[in-house]
């Protein structure tokens, strides 16, 4: 049997790792699953004996031959968990996102290899039961610190999503059009690594960015975010600074990093492009998706 799916990258608006409450937007670039599911046994109304992850699935990440395939082989486990199958297979992801840099490649990872998982089975599911999946694959090996709602519903509904993540509550979806770069330094940053505390310390201010994207005064809500988590984490605030005195009012630290994104009008997007270029790094052009 076999399966694809796919779900797209996200940038940041609010981190939640200071609040537990967070916004993200999705953008334009992807991450594929294909899954082959063989000697299966159960199914609807056939469930058939066995503890929770006897399944025998194994990974591989295309272009990443070392990378961690924990996340996406517990996912499908838990999709035939779900549904009552036993099955030996295979998951492959392909992805334009860039690991480790607070793009969500975690998040679209997990949606795209549940979807991927269904398709295989023949099996529906809602959206969020989908995301949620995700989450819970993601919590239960250790990729994220607060399950990583907000940015896991943006990759799977698109738009900009306010969340409650405590509770895996979708606040609210808007609709928002908008050009995207996205500078990328050369260095990772895993958010299992993430200093907590630190975020902490500026949860009060989070607070406040918080409220500013539930008033949908996005870029200002973003700015704050990625000043205050540049600080926490030792961030370089130049980044940010450079785009705001080019008169983008939208940019942040996306994540826990090391990627910074910006919300841009078009007639932005050459000049801090030119900037950014010039700062070490390389530079996405994207946007945000809203219909997936």
């Amino acid at each position: 049997m076999h399966g694809h799916g796919y779900a797209n990258g996200a940038g940041t608006i609010v981190n939640a790792i200071a609040i537990w409450k967070g916004a993200a937007f999705c953008i334009d670039l992807a991450t594929t699953a294909d899954v082959e599911l063989d000697e299966c046994a159960g199914g609807a109304g056939n469930a058939v004996a066995g503890g929770e992850g006897d399944d025998r699935i194994t990974g591989r990440i295309e272009n990443a031959d070392t990378a961690d395939t924990a996340l996406i082989t517990r996912c499908v486990s838990l999709v035939l968990d779900r549904f009552g199958y036993r099955c030996d297979g295979v998951v492959t992801t392909r992805s334009e996102i860039p690991i480790a840099r607070g793009l969500k490649s975690s998040s679209a990872a997990a949606n795209a290899t549940v979807l991927a998982t269904l398709d295989a089975i023949g099996e529906t599911l809602p959206l969020l039961e989908v995301v949620s999946m995700g989450v819970r694959a993601a919590l239960d090996v250790g990729v994220t610190i607060t399950g990583a709602f907000d940015d896991a519903c943006a990759s799977a509904l698109g738009g900009i999503v306010i969340t409650d993540n405590r509770n895996m509550e979708l606040v609210e979806r808007i609709e928002y059009e908008s050009d995207v770069l996205i500078y990328l330094p050369e260095e990772k940053a895993f958010t299992a690594d993430t200093d907590v505390t630190r975020s902490k310390a500026v949860a009060p201010l989070v607070e406040m960015a918080y409220q500013l994207a539930l008033d949908h005064d996005f870029e200002n809500a973003m700015t704050l975010n990625g000043l205050l988590y540049c600080a926490a984490l030792g961030f370089d605030t130049e980044i940010v600074m450079s785009a705001l005195k080019l008169g983008v009012s939208g940019v942040s630290l996306s994540g826990t990093g090391s990627a910074y994104t910006a919300l841009v009008g078009r007639d932005q997007i050459q000049e801090l492009k030119c900037c950014w270029g010039g700062m070490g790094g390389s530079v996405i052009q994207t946007r945000i998706v809203n219909k997936l």
